[in-house]
């Protein structure tokens, strides 16, 4: 294979892997694992393993899923948080990186900039930017596995506020948070309800003066205990792997119950949960600040350890204000009410903007292929595009186990390919398969309705309808039969052949 420190690809890498976070570590570690004949190298933007968990830095940033379900399954997760800090979760990632033999296969600093397909040659070329420079590299691979997750690393949505360049203090976005902010005895507003925002107000509270939550509309959260002493107790009566498989099992059916509870029954899911609140903030806080006008997973249900943001704000050390937010003043916010809020930092905690294959450029055949227009092909491969895969978790669930699922499919399609002696497979259906429904299902969070335009379809029907059930996708993609009627396989008699497997 292309050796990690040489300049640039001079030979054919059987599987190039986009991405060295949470999806690109773990489909390497499978590959590895399951196709161990197969050159393999991961291309990764930043300077370090880790993603998201590199990227993000500002206060409290944490899972919002449990981690017996966010760790890989092949790698138990053997601490007692459920929800971890992103320091551990970057830490437990890069360690499953080097006992797997992946670090040495990842080429740091570079973009993929853009990704031709050949019929011809069954070729992938990878045009990549070093970053830092105007260098350009290029890559030619048999398969291309995009683990880029699903937003701009560059920046994230920032709407329009009246005024904003009026405010004297400083505005800043999760997404580029300063290395050294103090925020000791200042006055902090953290505008948005999501998940961010929600772990950014109960770990400044500490120090800051005062931190205001401004919500344009409310929420749903469920508090849950930030350890597992269950399984805690069994680590002391049996191994930690079968701890893990015995709390990953049951973790990955409670997560299933809440959302289909949630489905089935909204109007007593939305009753437990608006009656959590209230017992939480026992009379301290307007309830009218925590009972949303949509109903329980239309958007998705945030997680709060030990019910902290509840805590802190029936203390008193912080507060909220739902409200829509006229303009920025030289002093803080100006809401629509007509009341004003003083602040010294404004967070704008208002979302991530959406981005399809990390902003890379697709052509098969010379002609432009844009995600929006396809469907998924069992949520992994992306219809008319060859040899590729694309991991994308749940937006219900714990992220990894879609990650992992996809990954064990990803290995048993290679295999195949190579037993049947295939050299391209791309995902086909009827012109009158697809809907306008995007793979985000049901879910109609700002981030997703703003782009709807770039995300893949959903199917009438079968493989190319995206279940966000685990179930469902064990069945499909770790248990079916790889070849069926979705899928074209060809023999090309001018592939190219690939380097060895170091």
């Amino acid at each position: 294979m292309a050796d990690a420190s040489s300049p640039a690809a001079t030979q054919t890498i059987d599987i190039l892997i986009i991405g060295a976070g949470v999806s690109g570590i773990g489909m390497a570690c499978h590959l590895r694992k399951e196709c161990p004949g197969k050159s393999l190298l991961v291309l990764e933007r930043r300077a370090a393993i880790g993603g998201t968990w590199d990227l993000f830095r500002y206060p409290g940033i944490r899972s919002d899923s449990d981690m017996m379900t966010f760790g890989y399954r092949f790698a138990p997760w053997i601490k007692p948080q459920i929800l971890a800090d992103g320091g551990s979760i970057k830490g437990y990632v890069t360690k499953t990186a080097a006992a797997n033999g992946i670090t040495e296969r990842i080429r740091f600093g570079r973009k993929a900039i853009s990704a031709s397909w050949s019929s011809e040659t069954a070729l992938w070329t990878v045009e990549v930017g070093v970053e830092g420079s105007s260098e350009k590299e290029v890559y030619q691979a048999r398969f291309l596995v995009g683990c880029t997750g699903y937003y701009n690393y560059d920046e994230g949505f920032k709407p329009h506020f009246e005024g904003e360049k009026s405010f004297k203090g400083q505005i800043i976005h999760p997404q580029q948070w300063p290395e050294k902010l103090d925020y000791t005895g200042k006055k902090v507003i953290v505008i948005g309800s999501g998940a961010t925002a929600v772990t950014l107000v109960p770990a400044m509270v500490n120090k800051a003066a005062h931190v205001t939550m401004v919500q344009r509309s409310p929420s749903y959260f469920l508090p849950i205990p930030s350890m597992d002493r269950v399984s805690q107790l069994m680590q002391k009566m049996m191994p930690d792997k079968w701890v893990y498989r015995i709390t990953r099992a049951r973790n990955v059916a409670f997560q299933q119950f809440v959302y289909q509870a949630a489905k089935r029954r909204p109007k007593a899911m939305k009753r437990f949960l608006l009656s959590t609140a209230k017992k939480q903030l026992q009379g301290k806080v307007d309830m009218r600040h925590f009972t949303p006008n949509y109903e329980p997973w239309d958007q998705r249900l945030c997680v709060i350890p030990d019910g902290d943001l509840f805590r802190v704000l029936r203390e008193g050390k912080a507060s909220v204000a739902t409200d829509r937010i006229e303009r920025f003043t030289p002093q803080g916010l100006k809401l629509a009410s007509g009341e004003e809020i003083e602040a010294d930092i404004i967070i704008t905690a208002t979302g991530l903007d959406l981005q399809m294959f990390g902003g890379m450029t697709l052509t098969v055949d010379s002609k432009p292929v844009k995600p929006g227009d396809g469907m998924m092909y069992k949520a992994v491969m992306l219809q008319g595009l060859p040899n590729t895969a694309m991991v994308f978790g749940y937006i219900n669930a714990s992220w990894t186990l879609k990650a992992d699922l996809s990954a064990e499919f990803v290995c048993r399609l290679v295999n195949h390919m190579d037993a049947e002696n295939y050299q391209q497979v791309t995902p086909v259906a009827e012109a009158d398969e697809i809907t306008e429904h995007t793979m985000m299902g049901s879910l109609a969070s700002g981030y997703v309705k703003r782009a709807a335009h770039l995300l893949p379809r959903q199917g009438k029907s079968g493989h190319w309808q995206v279940a966000h059930n685990y179930k469902t996708d064990t069945a499909l993609l770790r248990d079916a039969p790889v070849a069926d009627e979705g899928l074209e396989f060809r023999r090309v008699a001018k592939a190219a052949s690939a380097g060895k497997a170091r």
